[in-house]
């Protein structure tokens, strides 16, 4: 497993399909300052390291064999990407993102669990460095309700899948997620769907997958749906942690103040929203996941 060498983002460089062409090229001009909403904090990172195949992706698991090309967009810390792996024993999992610093982070997860059937590269979902039918599976996890553009994406990841073979993608819906005790929390969604408006990118993306990939091109799609529940005591300090301390340093919370949605005042009640609900014998949340798979 290895992290590549060479400058993924330059648009001059050699690649498995060629030369990037120019439609290539003004992709990178034009989409690559469409940044990551939630940003790199440690509180953010801490709950993508959360994520496994078994718990994200169970409704790929069965369609996997040995010996499969698999592209994970959007691969992050890599524990997902790293799973997959271990399901397709003598073929390849690619795990790409945008930000080298969890590229980094993926690579020594892989080093360290010994799965040696992955590699992680910096490549853009928009204008993937990849020849036409290059893979069987193409996997996305939470990705397309962070881009501006997401039918665009779909489409670029069904050209390099082979004829025949799978997407696979999965996006929370924060309009579908739901809690109890109800007080405290509204604020904190309100909030949230309000920048990622400002964002440009779609907090309901869950419940649109199915037409987002129709739209791509694709006729066979089978669209469900799964969710994450936290309940036990465990389970919710990890998840109120997490949304606690995004709402005071993420890329979240940023860009709240700097469009004026809420002042910092706002932000620490919010936080403390979720340190109560957490605290609360009773908590209970449930993160609803819209589900397509989908033949090329």
């Amino acid at each position: 497993m290895f992290l590549t060498g060479s400058d993924p983002l330059d648009p001059d460089r050699e690649t498995a399909g060629g030369f990037l062409d120019k439609r290539a090229q003004r992709y990178y001009r034009e989409q690559m300052s469409e940044q990551y909403l939630h940003g790199y904090h440690a509180s953010v990172l801490a709950s993508h390291a959360w994520r496994t195949a078994e718990n994200s992706a169970a409704y790929l698991l069965e369609y996997l064999e040995p010996g499969m090309d698999v592209l994970d967009v959007g691969c992050g810390v890599g524990t997902i990407t790293t799973d997959l792996a271990t399901h397709v024993p003598g073929g390849r999992v690619l795990g790409i993102d945008r930000a080298a610093e969890v590229l980094d982070r993926a690579a020594d997860l892989a080093v360290a669990r010994g799965v040696e059937n992955v590699q992680f590269e910096q490549a853009d979902v928009y204008s993937l460095p990849y020849a036409d039918g290059s893979f069987d599976v193409v996997h996305a996890h939470q990705v397309l309700q962070h881009l501006k553009d997401p039918v665009a994406a779909i489409t670029e990841m069904r050209r390099v899948l082979r004829r025949g073979a799978l997407l696979a993608v999965r996006d929370a819906d924060y309009g579908a997620m739901t809690w109890y005790p109800e007080a405290g929390l509204t604020g904190w969604r309100d909030l949230y769907q309000q920048v990622s408006a400002a964002h440009g990118a779609q907090a309901q993306a869950g419940r649109r997958l199915l037409a987002w990939v129709r739209a791509a091109g694709f006729g066979q799609v089978e669209a469900g749906a799964s969710t994450w529940c936290f309940s036990d005591p465990e389970e919710r300090a990890y998840w109120a942690r997490t949304w606690s301390e995004r709402m005071q340093h993420s890329g979240v919370a940023e860009k709240a103040i700097r469009t004026g949605l809420v002042d910092q005042a706002e932000l620490d009640r919010i936080s403390a929203a979720w340190q109560d609900w957490a605290a609360d014998d009773d908590g209970w949340f449930v993160v609803v996941h819209g589900e397509v798979l989908a033949r090329a």
